[in-house]
């Protein structure tokens, strides 16, 4: 399942944003036309690294797919900041 969703929450000592929902879906529609590209690169890239080119593509098939459920959680001098990806 490609991620949809990505929920970014952002805490200082001060202040507090409320959740801002990204829909990551809207993207589909550049990477839809930027995909004869971007399978260039892949391919060019991993004959210039001697890798099967069909390998790579599903690596990067097989990162992409796992980003739902991600959950990313950072703090530094009393601020957090939260990324989840749904």
């Amino acid at each position: 399942m490609t991620p949809n969703i990505a929920i970014v929450s952002i805490q200082t000592p001060h202040w507090r944003c409320i959740p801002l929902w990204i829909p990551l879906f809207l993207l589909w529609i550049p990477v839809i036309l930027l995909s004869p590209l971007v399978l260039l690169i892949i391919f060019g890239l991993s004959l210039a690294g001697r890798i099967n080119p069909w390998h790579a593509f599903r690596v990067f098939w097989n990162i992409f797919c796992s980003l739902p459920g991600t959950n990313v959680r950072v703090a530094a001098d009393g601020a957090n900041v939260a990324v989840r990806i749904i």
